[in-house]
């Protein structure tokens, strides 16, 4: 039963959910810094590593925010290629239209599109779903972040035990614990957290202790609520979690682990490479023959009481070389800057061939490729596709069983956990040889709305498209009878069961 409003989180049942919460906070705040790293990288948000101390002091400030993102099109190539166009249950030979019209009007579409990408680049994300005080026929469903969400297992049966949503503002933080039988909102100082105030000050423990609940943590009880905590009306966590690849263990591989490296090496190229641009690529100001310039050193009247040489750091600020005495330059021939790019460019091959990304995804150099080379220097990523759907597959049925549930449908929920993902053609290929492939299996037997989901024509439309079909061939006699309905003459009744109705009747005599 929900605890009344004003028990508060002074109760048993209170203090096991915020021992929950503090275990799943803390993993989740373990995960956050690298989740952050790797979407960083993903957004082309990187800094400059591997550079030698010396080329680090004077330049790093220079090419702060420059990059030369690869770690997003290795990301995004698989993900654009997972287009969930449905569920179908059980013996069901299309995908279930309640679902799939739920599944459009919670804009899953844009959202799952957005969460494969997020599980490519940073291992994993979530998906929530809550029923609809409005429509109980379209639930609402939400795609969440690894670095705010987080799902806890039973250690024995490996099922959904909890789940934990944890956000923050400039002030205060907030989570919202789910278990299969209630949904705990709590919210906190976030000095609570890391023990700094907003303004970065120092906030003393005792004022931790003061706070109400484990680590300050205090019961959230917004006035649409009419319980706390509220009673959860499907009976098992809303929350599912899409991963990537694991190793057998309970940590995902992100896509972009592997790149992370390459990348931080070609943006090192490339700081070199437009250093020696502005450095090397004009004449170099040479002083033979003569003393470095000195700075007079002035006391406190103004009067020159000494000098000092000027610091070689100033002379490589200012492009000066200065070599005294009888030093003699013959010949000072400009960089090769086109060593760097051949550098760049064998590292992009290195990333495409290391993470099955087509080259001419990274690359951008083709010409007169016919479609058949294409399609085979595609393979790889299909097959890359193919495996990261089957990594997220699972998840994507339980959050269709998850809507189900949400939409009072037990029968199709326990269907939808053993349902038939239904998802786009992951290889492209050229029009004419798509059509001319679809047309031999036309000839060979396979059914027109087969052959049109092969197209890839979405569940609606392929309905639509046989729809009007059956319009065209209703208007059409003549198909008709070569569809197999030939239209019969109406046979007459006869006066006389003996009696043949096409019979001619004789003249009459006379």
């Amino acid at each position: 039963m929900p605890l009344p409003v004003e028990d508060g989180p002074n109760t048993d049942g209170a203090r096991r959910a915020v021992t929950i919460l503090n275990r799943l906070a803390d993993e989740l705040r373990l995960r956050e810094t690298v989740t952050r790293r790797r979407l960083d990288y993903y957004r082309g948000v990187h800094r400059l590593c591997y550079a030698s101390p010396e080329f680090r002091d004077y330049f790093a400030d220079r090419f702060t925010g420059f990059s030369d993102n690869w770690c997003g099109p290795v990301a995004a190539a698989p993900a654009e290629r997972m287009n969930v166009l449905g569920i179908r249950l059980d013996s069901d030979t299309k995908p279930d239209e309640g679902l799939s019209r739920a599944w459009r009007a919670a804009d899953c579409e844009r959202g799952s599109s957005e969460a494969f990408v997020v599980t490519l680049a940073a291992a994993r994300s979530y998906g929530l779903v809550w029923g609809n005080p409005r429509d109980d026929q379209t639930p609402r469903v939400t795609w969440e972040r690894p670095d705010q969400a987080i799902v806890a297992y039973d250690s024995d049966t490996g099922e959904r035990a909890a789940a934990l949503k944890l956000w923050a503002d400039d002030s205060t933080e907030y989570a919202t614990l789910y278990t299969a039988s209630d949904v705990w909102k709590f919210q906190r100082p976030r000095y609570a957290r890391n023990g700094y105030s907003v303004s970065g000050l120092i906030v003393p423990a005792e004022a931790l202790v003061r706070s109400a609940g484990p680590e300050g943590w205090q019961m959230r009880h917004p006035p649409s609520d009419d319980t706390w905590p509220i009673p959860n009306p499907m009976g098992e966590v809303p929350m599912v979690e899409l991963r990537n690849q694991t190793l057998l263990d309970d940590n995902p591989i992100s896509d972009i682990d592997g790149v992370i490296a390459m990348q931080d090496a070609i943006n090192l190229t490339w700081a070199y490479l437009m250093n020696s641009l502005d450095f090397a690529s004009l004449p170099q100001r040479v002083v033979m023959g003569a003393d470095v310039p000195k700075i007079p050193i002035l006391d406190s009247n103004g009067v020159k009481v000494g000098d000092r040489p000027i610091e070689l750091d100033t002379l490589i600020k200012e492009r000066i070389l200065w070599l005294t005495g009888d030093a003699k330059i013959g010949n000072w021939p400009a960089a090769d800057l086109g060593a760097y790019s051949n550098v760049i460019e064998r590292a992009i091959e290195h990333l495409a061939a290391q993470t099955r990304t087509p080259p001419h995804y990274l690359i951008g150099k083709v010409a007169n490729l016919s479609a058949e080379a294409l399609t085979a220097a595609e393979t790889g990523l299909v097959s890359k596709t193919g495996e990261r759907i089957v990594y997220v597959n699972s998840g994507i049925r339980d959050i269709y069983s998850l809507m189900a549930n949400a939409m009072n449908d037990d029968g199709k929920a326990a269907a939808a956990r053993s349902g038939t993902v239904m998802w786009g053609d992951v290889q492209f290929r050229a029009l004419a040889q798509k059509v001319d492939a679809l047309m031999k299996l036309k000839g060979m037997g396979f059914p027109l709305e087969w052959i049109a989901e092969q197209y890839g024509l979405e569940p609606p439309e392929v309905t639509r498209v046989m729809r009007m079909r059956e319009a065209e061939l209703e208007a059409d006699p003549m198909a008709t009878i070569l569809n197999g309905k030939p239209t019969l003459p109406e046979v007459p009744a006869a006066a006389d069961p003996g009696e043949d109705p096409f019979a001619v009747a004789p003249e009459p005599v006379g």
